[in-house]
């Protein structure tokens, strides 16, 4: 599988694809999600999952972005149909999103018409402009600057307009940005028994881990031992990750 841009989008197309997912990063991560969220979504890809990852710019209109990310991932999926690069079956679509991609995919499952099998929810929060955005305080002395819609009227929206049923809410446990737990408390009085809460170790960066080579010489030495442990504990909990992400999805699915 080779990454390809069609249309704005990141794409990756696995042989024999069960599903699609349409991925939104973090808020300062997301104009290059191919490559700030690359193993990650690879280790999707690999277990057949279609990856659309739709970069975006942070601004004030939270509603906006989520309409112009929909109808980037629409079009690209319409784009793939016609040039059959997707065999022309029913494919599940699931949305996930980390920080605030949460919050993206929460305003499109509220505002806008769209089907999905369920979305994963990473390390969401939804905060005010003034301490989401460095030195906006010092600016709002003058004048009121909020994003759009607001964390209230975020939530307000999710209780009352929030369409997809199936949802995964996933915490780490050192993660001071997480505001996972009132979402839940939502989701769970809207749709009893359909979310799931998972908290695993980690941080609000784990999504973003990367690939470590760790390239042995000749004779393996007390060095190259150290590297690999290395290796494997800055692995172990973006695997956790994966592997909870995948059992979600499809939890007939063999262990990865």
């Amino acid at each position: 599988m080779e990454w390809q841009e069609l249309r704005g989008n990141w794409v990756l197309i696995p042989r024999n694809p069960i599903g699609i997912i349409h991925f939104l990063g973090g808020a300062f991560v997301a104009t290059a999600p191919h490559l700030t969220y690359r193993w990650l979504l690879e280790q999707l890809a690999s277990k057949g999952y279609v990856i659309i990852a739709t970069p975006f710019v942070n601004t004030l209109d939270h509603i906006a972005i989520a309409k112009s990310v929909l109808l980037n991932f629409e079009r690209t999926l319409e784009r793939l149909r016609e040039s059959s690069a997707l065999r022309k079956l029913y494919l599940p679509i699931y949305g996930i999103g980390h920080s605030m991609g949460c919050k993206l995919h929460l305003l499109i499952g509220s505002v806008f018409d769209v089907e999905r099998a369920g979305n994963i929810l990473i390390s969401f929060n939804n905060y005010a402009a003034k301490d989401a955005i460095p030195l906006v305080e010092q600016f709002n002395s003058a004048l009121t600057i909020e994003f759009t819609p607001s964390p209230l009227e975020t939530n307000k929206l999710v209780q009352t307009r929030y369409n997809v049923r199936r949802n995964l809410l996933i915490k780490f446990r050192n993660d001071n940005l997480d505001q996972s737990k009132a979402l839940s408390q939502i989701l769970q009085e809207r749709f009893p028994e359909l979310v799931t809460v998972q908290i695993l170790p980690g941080s609000h960066t784990t999504p973003l881990g990367q690939d470590m080579k760790w390239q042995t010489g000749a004779s393996f030495t007390p060095f190259d031992a150290l590297g690999q442990w290395f290796k494997q504990e800055a692995y172990r909990d973006l695997n956790q990750l994966k592997t909870a992400m995948l059992f979600w999805l499809n939890p007939l699915s063999p262990p990865s």
